[in-house]
């Protein structure tokens, strides 16, 4: 029974690493989206956690769960961190480039790896901190050569730098209280109580909103549903199954996707450096999962030896 056991949760491991790689790639459409819009950063973070609120209650109704308010109480507060955190994106991204706010918020994933480290007892090996550093890098490079656009703006990145605290905050007590909620049931608490919260903000802050055109609510609820609803319920889920330094490792390819859709969509520039930038960072992480991926698969043939004998 041990033994089964431990073979389902490498099983589980594997197809969390998958979501959070699906999670990654779904985030990257969503600084374009709010920059392609015309709406106020904060406007735009109004409606969309409306938005998100309103999928996540049908995806509570779809599934048959509750919404308690003990479930509420509990999970509130990441939907402070939450409205937080993408209130300074959104806004930081309407005032700088894409590439500067990608490489900023590249931080975060960073300092969850080393905190991850020392404050959860996660062993990361050594080679594992070289590569972690290497793919930083990679994604400097791309988000440095892709920048020196017009729009850039030193309170867009300060803006983007207070993100970093924000999404960290949001990530660890996302892990925390993933041990105790379903993920549905937790999103839904964080999309309400980040609405409840955004909607005052946004109202002092930036003034009345007007209402969104055909092309904003196509950017709004794009954001709130492929990589808000879709991307965030796959990494709350695979908390329990992923270690956060890899799931922060994988996120590191999500500017380089960020910035080569703003390429092809928006009209930004990728020079050539930008493009072995991104090469870095696919390779250190790709490094990463490989070798994990193959203790994973020495530790199944020693199961089986033990069976076998």
């Amino acid at each position: 029974m041990l033994e089964r056991a431990t073979a389902s949760e490498r099983s589980a491991r594997r197809v969390g690493v998958v979501a959070v790689w699906v999670a990654t790639f779904a985030w990257a459409w969503g600084y374009v989206l709010v920059k392609w819009s015309g709406l106020n950063g904060l406007h735009f973070a109004m409606f969309r956690l409306w938005t998100g609120a309103a999928i996540s209650c049908i995806a509570l109704l779809g599934t048959r769960r509750r919404l308690t308010g003990a479930a509420f109480r509990a999970c509130a507060l990441g939907g402070v961190f939450f409205a937080a955190d993408i209130g300074l994106g959104f806004s930081a991204i309407k005032r700088t480039t894409i590439a500067d706010v990608a490489v900023i918020g590249a931080l975060a994933p960073v300092a969850i790896a080393i905190v991850s480290a020392r404050r959860l007892h996660e062993h990361v090996e050594g080679r594992d901190w070289v590569l972690i550093g290497v793919s930083f890098v990679g994604v400097a490079v791309v988000a440095i050569a892709s920048s020196g656009s017009p729009s850039w703006s030193p309170f867009g990145d300060l803006l983007a730098v207070c993100g970093i605290g924000t999404w960290s905050a949001y990530w660890f007590f996302s892990r925390h209280v993933r041990e105790r909620v379903d993920p549905i049931v937790y999103f839904a608490c964080v999309m309400l109580a980040a609405a409840l919260v955004m909607t005052p903000t946004a109202f002092l802050l930036a003034g009345v909103p007007t209402w969104p055109t055909a092309r904003d609510w196509f950017a709004i609820v794009g954001v709130a549903l492929v990589p808000g609803f879709v991307g965030h319920t796959l990494v709350i889920w695979s908390h329990r199954h992923v270690e956060s330094w890899l799931s922060a490792l994988i996120t590191q390819c999500s500017p380089v996707v960020t910035v080569t859709l703003a390429w092809v969509l928006l009209g930004e520039s990728l020079p050539a450096l930008a493009i072995v930038g991104g090469a870095i960072v696919i390779v250190a992480t790709g490094v990463v999962l490989v070798a994990a991926a193959r203790r994973d698969g020495r530790a199944d043939l020693d199961e089986a030896a033990e069976r076998v004998s």
